[in-house]
């Protein structure tokens, strides 16, 4: 459940320090050289100023400032939810499953699996590439929808987005403070998948020089480093997932409309992805694109596919965030 204390006191120390325009008017009867907006008290003098001096100004807050202070208390109030802190329990916990079923039964079944997984028992770095294959399919995307689903419409069922709009902030900030906050999440996710799946990997399969699937070997330390790549696109793609489940955070009051409802797309996304006459139009659906990191694990790293796909997401985002940005700047805040 949202808190009101924490970002209500960001917005109105906001107001305050960073809204000049916003700034009491001198009081009737103050003294000429009194500071605008001071009330005269016991310690006044004739002169405006106190017995010890001089009343300092108080401290403005810079913009950027302000932002991120909005920015870390979002953040924090996401991070503390134990629902979400569950969510991330149960993506670091699947990898380690995997890993321990494939040492379990490497070698007593037949093949015609994936590449990518055949290769997990010769090199423990492949199980981070195969994790992230498999989650990003349904679990990655189903936690971004309730954290993104929930940002706008949770906040508004509750009845505490009417208080943080009370704060002359501004609704394009904290649209944007939401979505940065999911993004933030997003790459949370996606990295604690990554690492859970190399640290079981590490422990339970060989590691060294890594065979690509195009045949050509790469230090261990490149390995890596390919391994943070693909942890940045697949956190680009659940950020294009989450501007979808935002724009659907704008259209209700009721948090498990929105998750539901962007659950639904991927869904349907992904059927209409399997059905080869359809091909026509799987260019243009971002679940086609979030296993296009399989780039990297060719030599040299086949950038085409991924750059297509960068620019899916950006697009995505783009086109559902100002459908957010349309729907929350003109909506009116009843509860």
């Amino acid at each position: 459940m949202s808190t009101v204390s924490g970002k209500e006191a960001v917005f109105t120390e906001n107001a305050v320090h960073a809204s000049p325009d916003h700034a009491p008017s001198p009081a009737a009867g103050s003294a000429p050289g009194s500071a605008p907006g001071s009330v005269p008290g016991p310690a006044m003098a004739a002169g405006g100023h106190a017995a010890g001096g001089p009343i300092p100004a108080r401290r403005a807050v810079s913009a950027p400032r302000a932002w991120l202070r909005l920015l870390g208390s979002e953040i924090g109030m996401t991070f503390r939810r134990p629902r979400n802190l569950a969510m991330l329990a149960v993506l670091t916990v699947i990898p380690v499953l995997i890993g321990i079923a494939l040492r379990m039964f490497a070698g007593t079944g037949g093949g015609g699996g994936p590449a990518i997984f055949e290769q997990i028992t010769g090199n423990g770095l492949f199980l981070t590439f195969a994790a992230l294959s498999l989650l990003v399919q349904l679990l990655l995307p189903v936690s971004v929808a309730v954290v993104a689903g929930d940002s706008i419409a949770g906040e508004a069922g509750i009845g505490t987005l009417r208080y943080l709009l009370v704060a002359p902030a501004g609704r394009t900030r904290l649209l944007a403070v939401k979505y940065a906050g999911v993004v933030v999440f997003c790459l949370a996710a996606v990295t604690a998948v990554a690492l859970s799946a190399l640290l079981t990997g590490l422990v339970l399969f060989p590691a060294g020089p890594i065979t690509l699937l195009s045949g050509g070997t790469i230090p261990f330390l490149d390995g890596l480093l390919r391994i943070g790549v693909v942890v940045l696109y697949v956190t680009a793609g659940m950020a294009a997932l989450a501007a979808v489940a935002l724009a659907m955070s704008t259209l209700t009051e009721v948090s498990v409309g929105a998750i539901a409802a962007t659950v639904v797309v991927v869904i349907v996304a992904q059927v209409l992805g399997a059905v080869p006459q359809l091909s026509a139009i799987q260019p243009y659906l971002l679940t086609e694109w979030w296993n296009g990191f399989d780039g990297v694990l060719r030599d040299p790293v086949a950038t085409g596919d991924m750059g297509q796909g960068l620019l899916v997401f950006a697009a995505y985002a783009a086109v559902f965030c100002s459908i957010a940005w349309a729907r929350f700047t003109g909506k009116d805040i009843t509860a």
